[in-house]
């Protein structure tokens, strides 16, 4: 049994705190680096975003165009760039839960 009065080894603590920012820094990296592609429910329009969350295109259909009013279109592109955004917070997520689980067993 451990003494829970017993001073941590603070370098050994410094070691594990550098690590675990390496580690984030290195998840980081890999985020911003993605590239996320979503679209509107029946594909009217298609976005893609990076990890840091720039969209680097909307693409629209362009019978989607002609078919839609000016009100409608704009919740097409909403719904596609919300889609995205979505996607990129669950691969965000998902890529984070391994250092995320690790920090939580070690409290």
């Amino acid at each position: 049994m451990t003494d829970p009065y017993a001073v941590p080894d603070i370098d050994e603590l410094l070691a594990q705190v550098r690590k675990q920012t390496e580690e984030v820094q290195r998840i980081q990296r890999s985020v911003e680096a993605m590239e996320v592609r979503a679209a509107s429910r029946q594909n009217e329009v298609t976005v893609t975003l990076r990890g840091d969350g720039r969209f680097t295109s909307i693409d629209i259909d362009p019978r989607t165009i002609r078919e839609y009013d000016a009100r409608t279109l704009s919740e097409i592109v909403l719904e596609a760039v919300n889609t995205g955004l979505q996607k990129l917070a669950e691969a965000s997520s998902a890529k984070f839960a391994p250092v995320i689980e690790a920090s939580r067993s070690t409290q």
